[in-house]
Formats: C-alpha cells, sequence, structure tokens
C-alpha cells in the first residue's frame, strides 16, 4: 500500500465497503426467502474469486 494513497482510492474502497454489505443484506434476506436464488449466488461467487 503506498503511503500517500489519493482520495480517489478511498472512496473507491469506502464504495466496495458499501456494496460488499449491500451484498451481505441480500444474501442474508434471500437465503429465507428463496433458496433457488442463494444456490445460483454461491455458483457466482465461485466463478469470481477476485483477489482485492
Amino acid at each position: 500500500m503506498p503511503q500517500a494513497m489519493p482520495l480517489n482510492w478511498l472512496m473507491l474502497y469506502i464504495m466496495f465497503i458499501i456494496i460488499f454489505i449491500l451484498i451481505i443484506i441480500k444474501l442474508y434476506f434471500n437465503k429465507y426467502k428463496m433458496p433457488n436464488n442463494f444456490k445460483k449466488i454461491e455458483m457466482l461467487k465461485n466463478k469470481n474469486n477476485w483477489k482485492w
């Protein structure tokens, strides 16, 4: 990590955290309402193993 991080990167990280929290909330509610959707999301997770 660079010592002097630009503000753009900081905003990007904050956006990623917010999106990640929203995905967790959606997964939590979809697990109890629609199990078929949850299986599809799990498949997508295994395919998209991004190294952040």
